[in-house]
């Protein structure tokens, strides 16, 4: 049947930068969440429909769903992050938060904002991502699950990390496909238990809505379709229900088209994983017996963000900023003892299972998750960063949002950011990101951990500024935004001793063999220290290869 030529499939976004790891209030469920849709549309008239302002949200979300405000805020502005990217408002946003001097005009002016009702209600449900089984938690299978095995890039399973796992947001949304629809109906298509009829329609509107979470093609053609264009097409409306005089879908027919229609995401993870193209961005180092493996989905296509996935990085040094990286998702896994550097603009980063490594990024226009990794020491201007069951890391970040401390963290220290290279402030304009508001000292425990056990400031006198080793164009020449006043301190301080200690050797007419001896003692010293810190296999690894060995970047 001509139908057939559909493709369908779930996006990635919504879920991989969209779903908070970790799980849901309670009344996120399904029951509330068909309320608060009823509640909205009743109250079209007072502007709660079809656009959702912040003021109507918040008081739907701390009256009726008895959220905190902080977790309000936090679920609203984390959807306005899925829309499409448009960096000069962002960047006309900040500045405005940044003028804002007390809280009561920030309000005024987050009073400004609205979301679209519909895909923001499907954006709520899908949080249920990470719903704790009861009957897993029973045997041991609770969030997050230590026993679950992370995939490699041999195309397995992606065991605890369901935001990367394309088979699991499938799995998701076939399996809560009625529940989703339900939600899109308006009231008058529902029966007194608030759920679908057998003449239940849905509106053309809410599958625009559902196109949020669903997209395709006909044909393999390569360009990808939004899911109201696709339903649209004269060979499918016997087979969805569409009728042309009503603009509407019947419910039945609908869900049976998409359930027959809906497929693994051809630009996912899984496909990534086993048919991407493997990039050779690493040098193997002498004395290491692992080989980073690097790979990328491929052929790229026009709508679909790049996706780059690496993995079992160790003790190697890996830079790269080309177009490969730019916009592209990222999943850095099981990388160790080794330096990372990611120069471009990039949209989103997972960091998992990494250990005693020093990861350098681009500006990220998304968000930025860290889960279970242990002494790793991240570099970042970010619009989000979360962490998970991270253990003594250090997080150096400038960012507009609170970072979000979710479950097992421990030891975790966070700095401001501290580093420079000639591209950094074109890419943050192009990411839509400013220095100022920056809230890299104003982490909030979203669930799970103590304020003491879970995190610290960096004490100034432990704070050192990081060079990136590598020349590139541009003109960024200091850290953007500057350093706060107790940092720059601490390193003027620092620099007025060593200016001290220059004006001392050079006073003390030192002969040319005392000269000579003298310095033979510093740059032992400096060797001594560069072995404790492992600062030397970072210099020996930035040392380029012979010709012969050059291998292409990606």
């Amino acid at each position: 049947m001509a139908a057939g030529a559909v493709r369908l499939w779930v996006r990635t976004e919504p879920f991989l930068e969209g779903v908070l790891p970790a799980p849901p209030p309670a009344r996120l469920g399904p029951h509330y969440l068909r309320k608060t849709a009823a509640y909205a549309r009743a109250r079209a008239a007072e502007g709660c429909f079809p656009r959702l302002p912040w003021p109507r949200w918040r008081r739907i979300a701390c009256g009726k769903l008895q959220l905190g405000r902080g977790l309000a805020w936090l679920y609203f502005e984390l959807f306005r992050s899925l829309l499409p990217p448009d960096p000069p408002r962002s960047l006309a946003r900040a500045e405005a938060e940044a003028a804002c001097g007390s809280a009561r005009e920030l309000e005024r002016e987050r009073s400004k904002l609205s979301v679209d009702a519909l895909p923001f209600l499907l954006f709520l449900y899908i949080q249920q991502l990470h719903k704790v089984s009861l009957r897993r938690s029973l045997i041991g299978e609770e969030w997050p699950s230590p026993r679950s095995k992370a995939p490699g890039l041999a195309g397995k399973a992606a065991g605890d990390n369901k935001n990367w796992n394309d088979q699991e947001h499938l799995a998701f949304v076939l399996s809560h496909l009625p529940d989703l629809l339900e939600l899109l109906l308006e009231p008058e298509q529902l029966s007194a238990s608030s759920h679908s009829t057998p003449s239940s329609r849905v509106s053309y509107e809410a599958v625009c809505a559902l196109g949020f979470l669903i997209e395709g093609t006909v044909n393999k053609s390569g360009r990808v379709c939004p899911l109201q264009e696709l339903a649209l097409w004269q060979p499918c409306h016997d087979h969805n229900g569409y009728s042309e005089v009503s603009r509407t879908f019947l419910f039945s027919k609908l869900e049976s088209w998409l359930r027959s229609c809906l497929t693994t995401n051809p630009f996912g993870m899984t496909a990534c994983l086993r048919a991407g193209k493997k990039l050779a961005w690493a040098q193997q180092v002498e004395g290491t017996t692992r080989r980073a493996k690097v790979a990328c989905n491929s052929p790229v296509v026009p709508g679909v963000l790049p996706m780059v996935i690496m993995s079992q990085v160790y003790k190697q040094t890996l830079a790269k900023s080309s177009d490969t990286l730019l916009g592209a998702q990222v999943r850095i896994h099981r990388c160790n003892e080794s330096f990372i550097y990611l120069l471009s603009p990039l949209r989103c980063v997972t960091i998992e299972k990494c250990r005693s490594s020093t990861v350098v990024l681009g500006p990220v226009q998304g968000s930025v998750h860290v889960q279970a990794c242990h002494s790793l020491r991240l570099i970042v201007v970010c619009h989000r960063l979360s962490l998970s069951a991270t253990t003594a890391c250090t997080f150096h970040i400038l960012t507009p949002t609170q970072p979000l401390i979710l479950s097992g963290n421990q030891a975790v220290s966070f700095a401001p950011f501290h580093t420079h290279y000639p591209m950094l402030e074109d890419h943050m304009a192009q990411v839509g990101l400013a220095t100022l508001p920056n809230y890299w000292d104003s982490p909030v425990l979203v669930c799970g951990d103590s304020g003491d056990a879970a995190f610290r400031l960096l004490p100034p006198s432990d704070f050192h500024t990081f060079v990136i080793p590598f020349e590139m164009e541009g003109d960024t020449t200091e850290t953007p935004g500057g350093l706060p006043q107790a940092y720059q301190r601490v390193l003027s301080q620092r620099e007025q001793k060593v200016q001290l200690w220059q004006r001392a050797v050079k006073e003390a007419a030192l002969t040319k063999d005392q000269r000579k001896k003298f310095q033979m003692l510093v740059e032992n010293k400096f060797y001594e220290w560069l072995v404790e810190t492992g600062n030397r296999q970072q210099l020996d690894s930035l040392v380029p290869p012979a010709a012969g060995s050059q291998q292409a970047a990606g």
